[in-house]
């Protein structure tokens, strides 16, 4: 059965899509079988990884393509569902659905045919909340937040803990918090390990060891590569590579 990992936050510029390319690679070169599913409509992760498609999510969420022909491959062992801003356009048609359960579970069904497939499913999640957002945090079994390490980025892990409270409230939803990963992190600047020291003694075990601030990691997209591709021998890959054995220990 696949392990299925949401990455949200919801404030923008905490290195989200970062997060999950790199988990995702990180994971892949390990030979696990990975897949990456685009939640927002920016389209990110397509461009990180330097692919074309022909069918987005957009696509299979209207029933304009079977799963199996939205599924990209990136690289070996990992592959990817785009989106874009067409992913607008079916949230649209999931909003005008007269079954809103059914619309909110149109996600589920498309990807679980999928599943056999791999070892791994990551969403990647937009920063905003939505149908489709609500849509993937009823299929994820596990929520990953990156978290850059400055006061603000607490306000959207609050909002993450506390959408986490309310959908456990309703029946047949199964999603945790698993992982918090601080990001962008500096040990010479006194905020960041003042927001580190914040986030260790409220989530404890449940922090990841920080990614480092590192350059070679903003650069990486621009070349659509992942770190492991650009910078093999950065701090930045050695951080994520931390962050892919522990996800691989706890499964």
């Amino acid at each position: 059965m696949a392990r299925c990992i949401g990455v949200l936050n919801y404030k923008g510029g905490t290195g989200k899509t970062t997060t999950v390319v790199n988990l995702a690679a990180g994971l892949a070169l390990h030979g696990s079988r990975v897949l990456c599913v685009d939640l927002d409509p920016q389209g990110s992760l397509a461009t990180c990884l330097g692919r074309r498609y022909t069918y987005s999510l957009a696509h299979l969420l209207l029933g304009q393509a079977e799963p199996q022909e939205c599924v990209v491959q990136a690289r070996a062992n990992l592959d990817m569902i785009a989106s874009d801003s067409s992913l607008l356009q079916a949230e649209g048609a999931m909003w005008r659905m007269n079954d809103n359960r059914l619309a909110r579970q149109i996600l589920t069904s498309k990807l679980r045919i999928l599943e056999p497939r791999y070892d791994y499913i990551i969403l990647d999640f937009s920063p905003s909340a939505s149908i489709l957002s609500e849509s993937g945090l009823r299929y994820a079994h596990e929520l990953m937040v990156p978290a850059s390490t400055s006061y603000m980025s607490l306000v959207g892990i609050r909002q993450v803990v506390e959408t986490l409270k309310n959908i456990g409230q309703a029946p047949g939803h199964r999603v945790r918090l698993y992982l918090i990963v601080p990001t962008m992190y500096s040990p010479r600047i006194q905020q960041d390990r003042e927001v580190l020291g914040i986030l260790q003694r409220h989530f404890a075990n449940r922090v990841a060891r920080p990614i480092r601030q590192n350059a070679k990691l903003a650069e990486a997209p621009s070349h659509h590569k992942t770190i492991y591709e650009y910078s093999q021998r950065s701090t930045a890959a050695t951080d994520y590579t931390r962050l892919v054995e522990r996800v691989l220990r706890d499964g």
